[in-house]
């Protein structure tokens, strides 16, 4: 997988792409990331790559020159080729106005070969970016910044985590909130399932964890989870994500799928909230 990042300020990437999973994914050649600074596709003597927009209005607009010029230097494959599919890479403007980035885009973009990211600053580019350069514009939260250099870091981070060898465990990224996923089941010596007491996040938040010491300073690790009845263990989890995501995040439980333990499990959660009060 290659990013290409393109931003005015190049030497942003140098701290959060160096550290932790990003990082051991570079060295590990699973990911490539090229930074391309903006300010190197403007001809003129102060590099300008903004402007006033027409029509009046606040703030200074991106201009469509320098960002053109900067994408066709990757060579990257038409709009239209990219669009129907035909070419395994996506050119992404970064913009408030953009689609919200969730996990299935995440999963979507992680099957792609390379990913081009237009980072947006001050009132964000000038439209004919979005319309006939860019394939996707992306929003990654229903919030305004500065720029869009942290949102692509983010993207590059949540992309590389679901590639295959980016994660220690290739299964951690399918038991995750958010997740739809369900890890293979692991066999035995003898080709039979063991027993599993984890609980794919299937679109809900993840279920509580706990590590040593089972006691800290008074306040101890739910009996249920040292018992080894993996049943009991996978029914405690299910219902505590349930709970987090009830209590959190309530809009997500209208867009998943859930079974009837699911129902029978929030409608005794409900009961319970109602009777604390």
């Amino acid at each position: 997988m290659k990013f290409e990042i393109i931003t005015i300020f190049p030497d942003f990437f140098r701290g959060p792409l160096d550290y932790g999973i990003v990082r051991r994914a570079r060295e590990a050649g699973i990911i490539e990331i090229g930074i391309h600074d903006l300010r190197a596709f403007a001809h003129d003597r102060h590099k300008t790559v903004d402007d006033r927009p027409f029509g009046g209005g606040e703030g200074m607009v991106l201009k469509p020159e320098p960002l053109f010029e900067c994408v066709e230097s990757l060579a990257v494959a038409p709009q239209h080729e990219r669009l129907s599919g035909q070419a395994r890479e996506s050119v992404i403007a970064l913009s408030a106005q953009g689609r919200l980035f969730a996990q299935p885009a995440a999963a979507e973009l992680a099957q792609l070969e390379r990913i081009v990211l237009i980072c947006g600053r001050y009132e964000g580019m000038d439209e004919r970016v979005m319309e006939h350069l860019a394939d996707r514009e992306i929003c990654v939260g229903n919030f305004v910044m500065s720029g869009g250099e942290l949102g692509a870091a983010l993207i590059v981070d949540t992309v590389t985590r679901l590639l295959r060898g980016a994660l220690g465990n290739d299964a951690s990224s399918q038991h995750e909130s958010f997740s739809a996923l369900k890890a293979p089941a692991r066999l035995d010596e003898r080709g039979r399932p063991e027993p599993d007491s984890t609980v794919s996040a299937a679109g809900l938040l993840d279920y509580a964890h706990y590590t040593r010491p089972a006691e800290f300073r008074g306040l101890a690790v739910p009996e249920v989870l040292i018992n080894g009845n993996h049943e009991e263990i996978r029914r405690w989890r299910k219902r505590r994500a349930l709970e987090k995501t009830l209590r959190n995040r309530p809009d997500l439980l209208d867009k998943v799928l859930l079974s009837a333990e699911d129902q029978a499990l929030i409608e005794e959660i409900g009961r319970e909230m109602q009777e604390a009060g």
